[in-house]
């Protein structure tokens, strides 16, 4: 056999375990050169020293490797035995059972290791115990293995080819003793040999001559770190995700952690050292070793979990009342249960134990437990042994139960019920036949708290760090370098550039950081081609004295094992280089006393990107101290500095920075921010002024906490990941964790001072003393500016005067408790000795309510004591009401200066006792895995969340995620495909939703977890014409006595602004509600469920404007009757099309209001919709806070809100005002009035979302928009008359109109062919079938109308029918009938249509009796032509009965047919008026005015005039201004009279005239009242209606 076959076949069995994880040939080749010329440089020095003295060198040398060899570890002994039942490893030199991120299969686990000490009483689950989800976080792109993921859960991993969309979570076997790591072979086992295990016997270092390419090894080595090729998921039958593209040149990156369920030690020391990875003392006297460690080591995030142990275990799961396993019907706040008590509920339900349904009448002060007992006194006989509390009452269509104790006034559902006319249907069952598969067991109450099993169901960027296994390599091939080097007599420039190469891949694969250690060691050595720089050694025969090499070694490996320490602590790998002991308790002294200032020394700035040289120069740090978004001082700046090469691009500062602040003046949050500046190179042949302006950038900045979680002032040194910097996000929260999670981020080292002791900040006690004093003893000038700055409402728009205001009068405004959030902004310092007043003031100041405790979760209150004592005043609030914010508290996690806080105790808490809770809370965390700065702290909430629902809902969880990328998947293909496609390719894709329920026998929707659905109905199923082609889908219901789940999935628009408007809505509909003003709101949810991707509930019986109008053509909108006939149409009866009119003018206020406080823009037709019941209700809410759609350089949205002139004849009736008008103005302003005083709640909630990443809510500007709508500072009158004219505005806008008009041409390209023609009056459509065929039609007669038009009557014959019908259709309906025929058949088909135009009056008999015969004439063609035209469902539409023709008489013709005339006695009307006296000054607000009679047989244009009796000199006059043809004006103007006595007033009387505007200064008394002003109290508003007395004519002028 010759040399080089045996030389192969030791490669081959020394590099096979390699090979087997994914390795090419040529990398294992490249890798072995090193070995092989190692060898060869050996041999060559062994054949030049031919002397004595070459001899004993070689013999100690060989003493010296023996040495090693027997302090290295004994395999056999290393390893130990396999627990009995434990499964071996296969024999095989490929069935290594260990992943590509560790030496074995534990690092490839979720986990770090498994621990040697004996497990505590919790302990991990079994195999199998976890079963993981899958799909808890997936990504868009993922396609989850092209459909092989609707694998069930326990089916073997999917096949090779196809890549895993994350990695493998299949945990490992418990352990069966404290020594017996799992997964290592026994002793003599032929198992393959463990590649991290180096053995200088087995593993002899081989080094050959040659030239090697350090890259391609580096590019090897990160292949190993976290790329598996075919064979390794072959050899493993595991996945550990897909190969991730590295760069040549980048280093190896910050890893996705693997970890294992690691038992917790009765110690809490989490560290195992199952396997260390020792390679010997070498001869220098230096060895180390590598320590797996579990994720635990990480001190912050070990506490975390010892808190989630806590929490968990005050919940336990044989308490059902916090553990029910489904989901409790929401109920309603304090103030709607009051307003339902006396309603009488009609509920019917339903149960196995009786055939029937029963119906019952209830009052609303009923409880649910009462109505089971009635329910079954009907079912059953024997009551004696039957408990009311084993049995429940569910939804019907709904997985959602009643609580017992609950009444029925008191449920949402019920109370949606009753605003919508809808059957309350219930379902009686037994509690114990409920499904509680989402209830928490006894496992999951063993199961130790742990951020492992659940971290890596995230998703999340991919990130990298060097493995165990790898590192080891490169230590290894660093140590053969320096024996080399030291070894070395000649050729050595050879030698050191081989070191330097070997120390560069080191620090390469250690996030490419170059220490000042490293720096100085390598300067000891001369220059060489990989590393050119000045600072080197000059003579280098100072190296050829063997001692030199050795320092020069020495210096150089404590630096290496230094920046592998910093490596380990920084990244927090697996793995550790020394035992992680129990730290030993350091002398601790209190911040408060430490007078020293705060200094560091800034090292570097590493990883510079190499495109950085080229355009940047004069690279200077700015350095700020920040507590709360506010700097504590001037920012400190670094000298500039250009880019350095050492064996990296790096800028080195190494400078001291100091600030001029002492330690004891420092909060306890206070932040460092330290920001990257450098000026832009000017381009090529720039002239010297472009020299001269070039600017500078901000490239990078990076924020971190100065004290950490135990309040511990941070030391030694720090690696921090700098994020880029992006303009614009000034109004954003900044996260104060470093950026480890790009690739390529710059990495800043920062040297903080050490010492012997902890400087720790402890958290004062509270002062004994805090003044409080009555508002009332402030002097009145003290008084007015306190209010002025009190109505600012939030703390963003204080000035410093009005800061030093609020704090210097801070004991005057104790009263009022929502403005603590203003005092405490106000505060001039958060440092340690003015904390004892701070929290004093906060111990005094009256509790806050859930809602005003929001403003102090604000990022600029980051003191942890004030936010515990928020949480704790909002720790009653309760479930409906905690839901309806949620996603601000969410938002607020960003501003907690650390993992564990009180806020997130109380989310926990409360997401363990409620599924509903634990349901939005998981979606909301999900959604935040997107921002990249906040990533790592929502991965370890989300994975806190995870551990403590219990696996039921983890389960649940991951059927949803499973189910929303499904149908991002499908949208995505139906948005792709061409318009004419798009349905075939919808089919196609929800064939795979068959998939998924034929796995999955249900899930719950994440837009509600009480909509449980069993399966999708595909025929059912279409898409929207918009531009994001939204899918309209139908789901199967699971309760078989609910209807199908009708919702909109959008994939491509952010819904996150959506539900955030919404939200706010339906706050302040609740607000109206509390205050006794239901204004008839339609709130619909909305969710997302991922960046660009959501579900949207949807109506049911509704349309839009468009669609409504286009019924009139497209010129519609320019119509006034559209919407009041389509109400008609829907609502036949007079007290249905009442009712449905109300509902209108309430709802029709509300979004107006609504609209204009959120500056909702965009309001096109499209985006308006009514329901059949009348209300109104605004979607799509794409463009808010004023960011108006842009035309070029005009706005789409010119009026201040959407109300038009067919919205206000519905509201009045006809075309003229009426007094229904007056209810609706009213309306608005009382509504828009009660949401100006929570001012403060919605800037607390809309400012608590600044940092969410929608785009137009991001700074301040956008809040302000709020406030200005709001206008805090006006009263209710001036509130009132600004709205008002809003109102008259917006009505008066024809831009509106032309904008529907616009998009009504703009949506004709969407028009489908699918898309039937209907009759704007008929509510319905019907066919031959349905009704019977039509054997005559005949014209008999014609009658008039109340419109003074005419309708013709129709007698309708059909086959096998008797009774002849009579049917009333006008002139113009049967014109509408003809032009929607000649959309569907060409004009040869179809009869010819009499003309509309006549000479003279239309309306005239004689036109009447000509049109009746020719209308007869059209009727016989048509019923005659061919069968497709007779027999089409528009024609049987058309001559179908509608309820108007069973009436006798004229056809009503509804919205015309109003009358508002007075009522009888009240012939010249009434006018409303508001008077009230303040301050010495009357004030006279004129509202409206009913029922003035007509001037000169046409409406007249009244004003008000008004004069303070007594008035001899006719000084007191005062007036409003004319409105324009009405006998029902409103005005809202305010007439105000200055110096009015208090005594005075009971002699004074209002002299109130109202007359007609008329031509030449002639006007026309209409009515005049006086108003004696004896009932009015001082202090309070009198409105009331008087009554205008007798009409004279007068020429007043």
């Amino acid at each position: 056999m010759s040399a080089a076959q045996t030389q192969k076949e030791g490669g081959e069995a020394g590099w096979g375990c390699l090979e087997a994880l994914g390795l090419s040939q040529k990398e294992l080749v490249l890798a072995e050169a090193l070995q092989m010329e190692y060898d060869a440089l050996s041999r060559l020095k062994q054949d030049q020293s031919g002397t004595q003295t070459g001899t004993m060198t070689g013999q100690a040398g060989s003493r010296t490797a023996s040495q090693t060899r027997s302090k290295s570890p004994v395999p056999s002994i290393e390893r130990p035995h396999l627990a009995p039942n434990q499964p071996h490893p296969a024999p095989t030199g490929g069935g290594l059972q260990r992943g590509l991120s560790g030496s074995d299969s534990s690092l490839n686990q979720p986990g770090g290791s498994q621990s040697p000490c004996s497990p505590p009483a919790r302990v991990p689950p079994p195999q199998g115990g976890f079963k993981e989800s899958l799909y808890i976080l997936d990504s868009l792109g993922d396609s989850h293995g092209s459909g092989s993921g609707f694998l069930p859960k326990g089916f073997p991993s999917l096949p090779d080819d196809v890549p895993p969309a994350i990695p493998p979570r299949n945990p490992l076997p418990p352990l069966s003793g404290p020594e017996n790591p799992p997964f290592l072979p026994p002793r003599g086992s032929v198992a393959p040999r463990d590649v991290n295990l180096f053995t200088p016997d087995v593993d002899r270092p081989k080094v050959s001559s040659g030239e090697l390419n350090y890259d391609n090894i580096n590019d090897s080595l990160s292949r190993l770190n976290g790329q598996q090729g075919p064979r390794g998921r072959r050899v493993n039958g595991d996945q550990s995700g897909k190969p991730v593209a590295r760069s040549k040149t980048l280093p190896p990156q910050v890893p996705p952690r693997t970890y294992v369920p690691v038992p917790k030690s009765n110690k809490n020391q989490r560290r195992v050292s199952a396997d260390p990875v020792s390679l010997g003392s070498r001869m220098n006297g230096f060895g180390y070793e590598l320590f797996q460690v579990s994720e635990e080591r990480d001190e912050e995030v070990a506490a975390f979990c010892h808190m989630l142990d806590v929490l968990r275990s005050a919940y336990p799961h044989s308490d059902r009342s916090k553990n029910a396993g489904f989901v409790w019907s929401p109920s309603v706040g304090h103030e709607e249960l009051h307003q339902g008590l006396g309603v009488s509920v009609k509920v019917t339900i339903i149960s196995e134990h009786f055939r029937e349904p029963l119906t019952f009448t209830c009052d609303g002060s009923s409880t649910v437990d009462l109505l089971i007992y009635q329910t079954l006194c009907y079912a059953q006989d024997d009551l004696d042994h039957l408990d009311v509390d084993d049995y429940l009452l569910k939804v019907c269509g709904q997985d959602e139960f009643l609580h017992n104790c609950q009444t029925l006034a008191g449920l949402e559902f019920v109370q949606q019920c009753l605003k919508f006319d809808w059957d309350v249907r219930l379902f009686l069952t037994k509690r114990s036949a409920i499904n509680t598969e989402l209830s928490r067991t006894k496992e999951d109450d063993e199961t130790a708290s742990s951020m492992n099993h659940s971290i890596l169901l995230q998703e999340r960027p991919i990130k990298q760090t060097v493995t165990r296994e790898a590192l080891t390599l490169l230590l290894d091939t660093f140590h053969n370098e320096a024996e080399s080097f030291l070894l070395s007599e000649v050729e050595l420039p050879l030698h050191v550039e081989r070191l330097v190469q070997s120390v560069k891949a080191l620090c390469s694969s250690l996030a490419a950081v170059e220490t000042p250690d490293v720096t100085s060691a390598l300067n000891q050595l001369p220059a060489c081609p990989c590393r050119l720089q000045p600072k080197v050694l000059k003579d280098a025969s100072v190296l050829a004295v063997r001692e030199n090499r050795e320092k020069v070694v020495e210096k150089l490996t404590a630096a290496i094992l230094d920046l592998v320490e910093l490596y380990c602590s920084t990244f927090n790998a697996n793995f550790h280089p020394t035992p992680q002991s129990l730290s030993s308790t350091a002398p601790v002294q209190e911040a408060g006393h430490v007078t020293n200032v705060l200094s560091f020394n800034v090292y570097a700035a590493h990883r510079i990107p190499i495109t950085w040289a080229a355009s940047y120069e004069g690279f200077f740090l700015s350095c700020s101290l920040t507590h709360g978004g506010a700097e504590l001082c001037a920012p400190q700046h670094t000298s500039k500095q250009s880019v350095s090469k050492y064996l990296f691009h790096l800028v080195v500062w190494d400078q001291r920075v100091c600030f001029p602040v002492q330690i004891n003046q420092l909060p306890r949050e206070s932040q460092l921010t330290v920001t990257l500046y450098a000026s832009c190179l000017p381009p090529p042949g720039a002239d010297e002024k472009g020299k001269q302006r070039r600017s500078i950038e901000a490239l990078g900045w990076v924020t971190m906490p100065l004290f950490n979680f135990r309040h511990v002032l941070t030391c030694g040194r720090k690696l921090l990941g700098l994020w880029p910097s992006t303009p614009g996000r000034t109004g954003n929260a900044r996260s104060s964790s470093p950026n480890f999670s790009q690739p390529d981020s710059v990495i800043l080292q920062v040297d903080f001072p050490t010492s012997s002791f902890e400087v720790r900040f402890s958290t004062p006690s509270p002062a004994d003393f805090c003044p409080q004093y009555d508002f009332s003893r402030l002097d009145a000038v003290s008084q007015i500016q306190l209010q002025d700055v009190l109505h600012k409402k939030a703390a963003f728009w204080l000035t410093a005067e009005d800061k030093r205001l609020l704090w210097e009068k801070k004991a005057f405004c104790q009263a009022e408790s929502a403005a603590l959030p203003l005092v405490l902004a106000s505060a001039p310092c958060w440092q340690w000795a003015c904390l004892p007043d701070i929290y004093a003031l906060l111990r005094q100041w009256a509790c806050l309510g859930h809602l005003d405790a929001l403003g102090l979760l604000h990022a600029s209150f980051p003191d942890q004591e004030l936010r515990r004592t928020a949480v704790q005043w909002m720790d009653s609030i309760s479930e409906p009401e905690l839901l309806d914010f949620l996603p601000q508290l969410v938002q607020a996690l960003k501003y907690e200066c650390y993992l564990d806080s009180s806020l997130v105790r109380f989310l926990l808490r409360r997401a363990v006792g409620d599924v509903r809770i634990a349901h939005y809370l998981f979606w909301l965390l999900k959604d935040n895995l997107q921002d990249s700065q906040f990533s790592a702290r929502y991965q370890h909430l989300l994975a806190a969340l995870l551990c403590c629902v219990g696996r039921g809902l983890r389960d649940e969880f991951d059927r949803q995620c499973w189910l929303v990328s499904v149908l991002a998947k499908v949208a995505q293909k139906v948005r792709d495909a061409t318009p004419s496609s798009r349905q075939s390719v919808l089919r196609d894709g929800l064939e795979e939703m068959k998939q998924f329920f034929s796995v999955n026998s249900s899930c719950r929707l994440p837009l509600n977890p009480a909509l449980l659905v069993r399966g999708i109905n595909i025929q059912s199923c279409s898409f929207f014409n918009s531009n994001a082609v939204p899918l309209k889908l139908s789901f199967q219901n699971l309760d078989p006595l609910g209807d199908n789940v009708n919702v909109i999935f959008k994939s491509g628009d952010d819904l996150r602004q959506d539900m955030l408007t919404l939200q706010i809505i339906r706050i302040m509909n609740k607000i109206w509600i509390q205050e006794g003003l239901d204004m008839r709101m339609v709130i619909f949810k909305c969710f997302s469920t991922g960046r660009g991707r959501g579900m949207v509930e949807m109506i049911p019986q509704a349309d839009t404007l468009r669609k409504i109008q286009v019924e009139h053509g497209v010129t519609g909108s320019f119509k006034d009757r559209p919407l009041a006939d389509w109400l008609q149409k829907h609502n036949p009866t007079d007290e249905q099309y009442d009712k449905a009119v109300e509902n209108f003018i309430y709802s029709c206020a509300g979004c107006c209001v609504a609209t204009y406080i959120l500056g909702i823009c965009d309001r096109h037709n499209d985006n308006i919709m009514l329901k059949t019941s009348g209300h109104m209700f605004h979607i799509d809410f794409g463009k808010f806070l004023g960011h108006a759609q842009m035309f070029g350089n005009i706005k789409r949205d010119r009026a201040p809100f959407v109300f038009t002139s067919d919205m206000a004849y519905v509201i009045n009736g006809g075309d003229k005002p009426s007094s229904r008008f007056h209810d609706f103005v009213d309306l608005c302003c009382e509504a828009y009035n009660l949401i100006r005083k929570h001012t403060h709640l919605f800037l607390n909630l809309l400012g608590l979302m600044l940092s969410c990443g929608i785009p137009e809510l991001s700074d301040l500007e956008d809040l302000k928009y709020v406030y200005d709508a709001l206008r805090p500072h006006e009263s209710e009158a001036d509130a009132t008359m600004y709205f008002t004219r809003l109102i008259e505005s917006s009505l008066g806008s024809v831009a509106t109109k032309l904008n529907f008009f616009i998009h009504n041409l703009a949506q004709m390209k969407f028009a489908s062919s699918e898309d039937r023609p209907t009759l704007s009056f008929a509510p319905r459509v019907h066919t031959a079938r349905s009704d019977g065929l039509i054997r005559s039609l005949y014209i008999c007669r014609h009658t008039r109308t109340a419109s003074k038009g005419y309708a013709f009557v129709v007698k309708v014959e059909r086959e096998g029918q008797q009774e002849t019908l009579l049917v009333q259709r006008t002139f113009e309906e049967f014109h509408e009938l003809h032009s929607k025929l000649r959309l569907m058949f060409p004009s040869s088909k179809l009869p010819s249509f009499p003309s509309r135009f006549v000479i003279g009056r239309s309306r005239g008999e004689a036109t009447a009796d000509r049109r009746k015969d020719e209308l007869n004439g059209y009727v016989w063609h048509l019923i005659h032509a061919a069968p497709e035209v007779a027999q089409c469902d528009l024609v049987y539409t058309f001559f179908h009965p509608l309820p108007r023709d069973e009436r006798a008489g004229p056809t009503p013709g509804k919205p015309a047919d109003i009358s508002w005339s007075p009522a009888a006695g009240k012939e010249l009307g009434e006018v409303k008026l508001s008077i009230s006296y303040k301050n010495d000054k009357l004030f006279i607000m004129v509202m409206h005015i009913r029922g003035l009679p007509l001037q000169d047989g046409t409406d007249p244009d009244p004003y008000v005039k008004l004069y303070l009796l007594p008035d001899p000199q006719k000084t007191s006059k005062r007036k409003t201004k004319a409105a324009r043809r009405t006998c029902n004006p409103t005005y809202n103007e305010m007439l105000v009279y200055e110096r009015i006595p208090r005594g005075d007033l009971d002699q004074r009387v209002i002299h109130l005239r109202v007359l007609g505007d008329g031509a030449f200064w002639e006007n026309t008394l209409l009515g005049e009242t006086f108003i004696p002003l004896k009932r009015l109290v001082p202090g309070q508003h009198w409105v009331d209606w008087h009554q205008l007395g007798a009409a004279g004519s007068d020429s007043a002028h």
